[in-house]
């Protein structure tokens, strides 16, 4: 007896899957599989290829979006012909036109379907590829701020805690030794000697 599948995919482990989920209340779902995994390929994702050896003639796969089953141009339509061949219908929640259970038989529902696959594909791989690039782009231009990747300022001499510079100075005149210096500034020993590394670098 044929079974509904819905498949839903996350990017990552902070992204939430409950939007995906709702839209699935009202249907009659067999089994729900959700993959937290980069819809850049299809070949890296395990609980997807597990579903697809699953999958029978006369099944249904939901997926609620296109760029839920993937981001690939070239893999989508690739795999959405594969899973018509297999004879394994495809239910797409926010666009009910691509739905193939609905329109085997429609000639002119089939190619609009296809253009409309096509598009959806190709906008799904274009904003991968944008979200890469403003990725780069943000990395790039912290970076020339003086920011590493993760937001962290880059450290600089100038910027050292003033309980410390006086501390410093202290301690390169030997007045005081290394601890008497770190219990004043109130610093970490390891934290203390990177600020001397630090001072004695841009000296």
């Amino acid at each position: 007896m044929p079974k509904t599948f819905a498949y839903i995919r996350v990017s990552t482990q902070e992204q939430k899957e409950d939007r995906q989920l709702d839209a699935l209340k009202t249907l009659n779902v067999d089994e729900v599989v959700i993959e937290k995994a980069s819809g850049k390929n299809f070949i890296g994702r395990e609980k997807y290829q597990n579903l697809k050896k699953c999958l029978r003639a006369g099944d249904t796969l939901i997926v609620h979006s296109i760029d839920r089953l993937g981001r690939n141009y070239t893999d989508i339509s690739k795999e959405w012909d594969y899973l018509n061949q297999q004879g394994v219908y495809i239910q797409v929640l926010d666009m009910p036109i691509l739905n193939t259970k609905d329109a085997d038989n429609d000639v002119s529902r089939k190619l609009i379907k296809d253009i409309v696959l096509k598009l959806l594909s190709y906008v799904a791989e274009k904003e991968r590829e944008n979200i890469s690039r403003r990725q780069r782009e943000g990395i790039k231009a912290a970076q020339e701020r003086g920011v590493v990747i993760f937001g962290r300022p880059k450290l600089k001499s100038s910027n050292l805690p003033k309980a410390f510079k006086k501390a410093y100075e202290l301690y390169i005149r030997k007045e005081i030794k290394a601890q008497d210096a770190i219990n004043m500034c109130k610093l970490k020993r390891a934290t203390f000697y990177n600020y001397v590394k630090l001072m004695r670098d841009n000296t």
